[in-house]
């Protein structure tokens, strides 16, 4: 009896509650207001999971920051559902920092980037701060793909759901409304978090994050018709001074103050006020995506009845989702480029590394943008696909860097150059459109330089010429002088102390194949001189020091030639890879020389080496690697041949490293070498490596066949590498089990 009076009092409140609710509401419109809160707007998913499963249709959305971006993609026709599978598989760390991959950079800016620790650029000869931590490219190509279904929808009122978001005009603080336009640059624009993205410019206007101004933009949802609102808020309150540990949480601090006393207003003008529970999370949690989107979810089910109240509408019956599909490939069949002015239209088609007519896939696309991204040339790069026939159109909008000088600084210390401090002047645009000069004053134990100037020229040859001064000494046994020189025998002497000098000066042509590919063609002038002053000291006694040393010459020549060389190079990173392939073939016709030992004979010198880098396991990378070299005809010229031993990534002419043995320790013509490399991150960016070497090395082994016979020499090592801002740092012990010789090698910084 009980029971049955419980049922029939909710029987009849529920027909009063229904009695107070007049017809008019099946007709009333549903508009949607998702605030901004970076990682913390992904509550906004779970909330909508709940919409749709009360039954609710949302005839409009207006949008910041986050909210934004997942009120343009619901808009455009992503259901809840594939909204959580998007932002589930996100990398949204990567993404915000815009980490290009080093496959984006051209074989000169691999080079040119991986020797120097700090750039500071000029303009008018004052140094330039960074305007962001990121320019956003990753995050636009991303918007770029999944809104492709919708390039050509200029007004968002005309979307799957009418749609709009808010942006801060910079210059002047006021409030923008985006509701036309190109939707991913709008959604970019509202969620440009000031000092973590580069400002975007759309129409004139510098904009920014719109949550400085509006963070919840229930106004203008009502002005485009809604009746009732739904609100989602994820903005937190102030923080306390313990919280604000960070500069992205005191700039959202202050860009708080605002928007804090407005919700006191917009809360109670909102019909159904969801706040999901994500006050333990911060804008950048995005790690926690998961727990985010859960907690959304919960905060809109305890407004369930509410919501299925609304979704009981007869006129709006929510419409079944036809998920908006991502689109695999394109075919781009003309490019259009706005604001090149110091840029030839070959160099950033070049860059792009794509052909109009050519069906590519959307990571092709992605690659073309981070390739002229990586150029460091463009401020910004924004982009629209436009239907175009039975294609697109791919219209660039580019604004360039106007910092065209910088200098840029280095260290490194290694046990053949010694300690090195480099200091280098880079001038873009310096001669012409799409060049660059460089140029790097090496000081220190032995000075050096090293001059470039490269004219870029995309698809077409490109040009470059580039000059070149090492110089060092090392003490070697005096057994090698004496095999590849004619000097006198001496039994006094072990060990002399070499001199090395080399002046190389090219000139070359150069272009890429199948994007990956490097050929170069080109002359070479070398000034090579080999000296010590060991036997020049030789002569001293008992009684007395020896004389003034004077200096022995075993080389001193100039070497004139041509020259071919062909590089792939898809390695990920050059001194710890993880992943990728490894080509590097080069070929020297050595034509003329001055002949300092009067024994000249034009000859040949090849040499190619190929590697693989693959994971083997988690964190464990193994990087596998063979070389060889030969000289190629019957010139008694020794000046040139392999030398081996050592480590090292930058050393000159025919120099090889080889664990085992110390640098300048084996000679020969030719040469074959194989290296494993095992490679531990335990923790990121700390290495524990385990290498391994073997190698022939004589004279004339391809002409013997002796290259084919069992290894005669080995070498071992271990030892630690750590990632540092000024490069890599590493110590290596090596042992050789045939000279029993134990080597320590330190190298602190970029290799120059």
């Amino acid at each position: 009896m009980q029971k049955s009076l419980v049922v029939l009092c909710l029987f009849l409140f529920s027909q009063f509650f229904q009695g107070q609710v007049p017809n008019e509401i099946q007709d009333l419109k549903v508009g949607l207001v998702l605030s901004g809160g970076g990682a913390k707007g992904l509550a906004h998913i779970g909330v909508l999971k709940v919409i749709e499963e009360a039954g609710v249709r949302i005839d409009y959305i207006g949008g910041t920051s986050m909210g934004a971006i997942i009120g343009a993609l619901y808009a455009s026709g992503y259901s809840a559902a594939a909204l959580d599978s998007i932002f589930s598989t996100t990398d949204f760390n990567n993404l915000i920092q815009d980490n290009l991959p080093r496959s984006a950079k051209t074989f000169y800016e691999k080079e040119d980037s991986e020797r120097y620790a700090l750039t500071l650029p000029f303009n008018g000869f004052k140094v330039s701060i960074p305007q962001a931590i990121s320019g956003g490219q990753s995050v636009y190509n991303e918007f770029v793909r999944l809104l492709y279904h919708v390039k050509d929808t200029k007004d968002f009122s005309k979307l799957k759901i009418p749609f709009f978001c808010m942006a801060t005009d910079v210059e002047t603080g006021e409030e923008v409304l985006l509701d036309k336009g190109y939707l991913p640059e709008a959604i970019l624009a509202s969620g440009t978090f000031p000092s973590l993205f580069k400002p975007v410019e759309i129409d004139g206007r510098v904009l920014v994050d719109g949550g400085v101004v509006n963070n919840y933009p229930i106004q203008e949802v009502r002005n485009m018709g809604a009746d009732i609102i739904i609100g989602v808020d994820v903005q937190h309150g102030l923080s306390d001074r313990e919280a604000l540990q960070t500069a992205t949480e005191i700039l959202l601090q202050i860009n708080n103050y605002r928007t804090v006393r407005d919700m006191d207003i917009k809360s109670k003008e909102t019909d159904i006020y969801i706040t999901p529970d994500i006050k333990n999370f911060s804008v950048i949690d995005f790690g926690f995506g998961n727990t985010i989107i859960k907690n959304g979810e919960e905060a809109a089910r305890s407004k369930l009845l509410e919501l299925q109240r609304i979704g009981g509408r007869a006129l709006n019956k929510p419409d079944t989702f036809r998920p908006a599909q991502i689109s695999d490939s394109i075919l781009v069949n003309e490019i259009m480029i706005e604001g090149n002015n110091n840029y030839s239209s070959a160099y950033i088609k070049g860059k792009l590394r794509f052909n109009t007519d050519e069906k590519i896939t959307f990571a092709k696309l992605e690659r073309g943008i981070n390739n002229l991204s990586a150029t460091g040339n463009f401020n910004a790069i924004k982009y629209e696909l436009l239907s175009n026939g039975n294609g697109v159109g791919l219209f660039l909008k580019l604004k360039e860097n106007m910092d065209k000088m910088s200098i840029r600084l280095g260290v490194h210390y290694d046990d053949l150059y010694k300690s090195s401090g480099l200091i280098n002047l880079t001038k873009k645009n310096f001669l012409r459109d799409d060049d660059v000069a460089s140029f790097d004053f090496i000081i220190g134990d032995n000075l050096r330089y090293y001059l470039e100037y490269y004219v870029d020229r995309g698809f077409y040859w490109s040009f470059g010429v580039n000059s070149r001064f090492n110089d060092f000494s090392r003490e070697i046994d005096f057994s090698l002088i004496e095999s590849n020189f004619e000097v006198e025998n001496n039994a006094n002497i072990r060990k002399i102390n070499l001199g090395v000098t080399d002046f190389t000066n090219q000139i070359y042509l150069q272009t890429v194949l199948e994007e990956e590919f490097s050929f170069i063609m080109g002359l070479e002038h070398k000034w090579l001189q080999y000296s010590t002053r060991t036997l020049g000291s030789a002569g001293g006694t008992n009684d007395g020091p020896p004389p003034a040393a004077s200096k022995t010459y075993f080389e001193k020549s100039n070497f004139f030639s041509t020259y071919g060389k062909l590089t792939f190079d898809t390695y990920d990173d050059i001194y710890f890879p993880k992943k990728g392939l490894y080509f590097d073939g080069d070929f020297h016709y050595y034509i003329l020389s001055s002949d300092f030992n009067d024994n000249f004979k034009d000859f040949s010198i090849g040499s190619a080496k190929m590697g693989w880098a693959f994971s083997a396991a988690k964190n464990l990378y193994l990087k596998l690697e063979a070389e060889g070299g030969f000289k190629w005809g019957i010139s008694p010229v020794t000046s040139l041949d392999f030398v081996m031993g050592g480590y090292g990534t930058n050393l000159i002419n025919n120099f090889v490293p080889f664990y085992g043995y110390d640098f300048l320790s084996l000679v020969g013509n030719s040469y074959v070498k194989a290296t494993a490399r095992l490679d531990y991150e335990f923790v990121p960016k700390n290495h524990l490596v385990l290498a391994a070497n073997v190698a022939n090395i004589d004279d004339d082994l391809f002409r013997t066949a002796d290259w084919f016979k069992a290894p005669k020499y080995t070498g071992y090592a271990i030892g630690y590498g750590f990632q540092s801002f000024l490069g890599p740092m590493q110590v290596l012990y090596s042992y050789s089990p045939e000279n029993k010789d134990n080597n320590f090698y330190f190298s602190i910084g970029y290799w120059f």
